[in-house]
């Protein structure tokens, strides 16, 4: 069984970085669809819905697009999409909306634990027909440290919070905010790289480096499949 061609339903860097550095080939597409939050919606239920919505949506394009005859062998094509939020005390945190957004975000989180759910959803077309979706959610516990007003607006200076869920990223050489990360560092980036290939193997799509090689080097900590034994 030949894998199908991969789509990344996503513009983020991050993820595109996560998708070169594992190997594995893969075009983009943005999804742009509206990610507003719904009524009573948890943070685990937004980013599932999301994450789905992007893949379903760019899915969408390629259906009816392809005609199998009798010779040819099956057009396929498996869409990713993802999500991430920063919850905590159950308010969801998305991208700042302006400086002084992502200012009061990073108050917020200072010197607290809290939570960063990433959603993972792929949607394979076969032939241009929709032929199912899975998806899952990684939930990770960050503590951040006690950093100063002052370090909140050098960082927010360089622009780097403005993209960012929570407006802050754990990989940031200067300001790096986390004190203690309890789960997976990538998937606080944007894309937990173990459960990412966990999905895709399941379509016969595989990677030509391993999360525990690549992750590291991308989010400055310890990859989550590393084991310690006594």
């Amino acid at each position: 069984m030949n894998a199908p061609k991969v789509i990344l339903a996503s513009n983020s860097p991050r993820r595109h970085q996560f998708f070169h550095d594992l190997g594995i080939p893969f075009l983009a597409e943005s999804a742009d669809i509206d990610e507003s939050p719904a009524h009573n919606e948890s943070p685990a239920q937004l980013v599932t819905r999301l994450a789905l919505a992007k893949a379903l949506t760019v899915a969408r394009r390629y259906t009816a697009r392809a005609v199998k005859t009798e010779s040819s062998p099956p057009d396929q094509r498996l869409v990713v999409g993802a999500d991430t939020v920063v919850a905590i005390d159950d308010n969801i945190l998305g991208k700042p909306a302006n400086p002084d957004d992502a200012r009061a975000m990073l108050i917020q989180l200072r010197a607290r634990p809290h939570h960063v759910h990433t959603a993972l959803a792929i949607a394979l077309v076969t032939n241009g027909e929709l032929q199912r979706h899975r998806s899952l959610v990684n939930s990770t516990t960050v503590t951040m440290r006690a950093y100063t007003d002052n370090e909140i607006a050098v960082y927010i200076a360089t622009g780097d919070s403005m993209d960012k869920a929570g407006a802050y990223a754990i990989q940031h050489p200067q300001f790096r905010p986390v004190q203690a990360l309890s789960g997976c560092p990538a998937g606080v980036m944007g894309l937990p790289a173990a459960d990412l290939l966990n999905l895709l193997s399941a379509f016969n799509v595989t990677s030509k480096h391993a999360p525990l090689h690549v992750c590291p080097s991308l989010t400055g900590l310890q990859c989550c499949q590393i084991t310690t034994h006594p």
